[in-house]
């Protein structure tokens, strides 16, 4: 297992932006080996793909407009909404207004550091 990132106070821009794509780039904020929360950046027509992982994930719209699905249902969720991912469920956005999410896991996603 990765050791614990741990960081206790945590200013935005002491932490480097990741590309994840041409539209989507995070920024992994804080973790221990149980909890991670990152900061997911999205421009107009970002596509997080459909999948699924063991880890439990609670995100937090905090800019923008997204159609995300869990499982058999879709809803447009926007600043200030929540989406819960059970374990191993299948799931994904699409971002409609560039935006904001900060997605944590539980345990901290190991495929992410």
């Amino acid at each position: 297992m990765h050791p614990s990132f741990e960081k206790v106070l945590v200013a935005d821009d002491d932490l480097p932006w990741e590309i994840v794509d041409d539209k989507i780039q995070r920024k992994i904020m804080s973790y221990t080996n149980e909890l991670m929360l990152v900061k997911v950046a999205f421009k107009q027509g970002g596509i997080g793909a459909v999948h699924k992982h063991p880890h439990l994930q609670i995100s937090y719209v905090a800019g923008g407009v997204f159609e995300v699905t869990i499982g058999d249902q879709t809803r447009k969720l926007q600043d200030g909404d929540v989406y819960f991912v059970p374990s191993n469920v299948l799931h994904g956005a699409v971002c409609l207004e560039a935006g904001l999410l900060i997605d944590v896991f539980n345990p901290m996603r190991e495929d992410f550091v």
